[in-house]
């Protein structure tokens, strides 16, 4: 696979991702605090990949390395938000079982990339 069709099916997954974590989101109780952990993770899950799509548009190679920087840190909040829904047992960790490792693999591939 090149580069350009690499990106293509990156940006398709973490489409699928930010749609995965919305609806994930949808599915937490509707109390105060849960509302502000929906919103944060919601924020930070869809930012995935609008930001690598940015990335993929960049105007120059600093600009990509800024933008996959932001997918990282993005990944790594969204991870963040996961493990504290499981801590406080809103959900199990069966529940955010693929979103959490699919996370993490992107999470993966950004710092990699990032680090180039």
């Amino acid at each position: 696979m090149d580069n350009k069709e690499f990106a293509k099916q990156l940006e398709k997954r973490t489409r699928e991702f930010a749609v995965r974590i919305i609806r994930l989101s949808s599915k937490l109780p509707n109390t105060p605090e849960a509302r502000v952990i929906r919103s944060q993770m919601s924020k930070s899950g869809t930012s995935v990949g609008a930001n690598y799509r940015e990335a993929n548009r960049a105007r120059s190679k600093a600009d990509f390395k800024n933008k996959i920087k932001i997918c990282e840190s993005e990944a790594s909040e969204t991870q963040y938000w996961l493990e504290i829904i499981v801590n406080v047992k809103w959900f199990s960790w069966a529940k955010v079982k693929w979103e959490y490792e699919e996370c993490g693999e992107l999470l993966g591939i950004f710092t990699s990339a990032a680090n180039k």
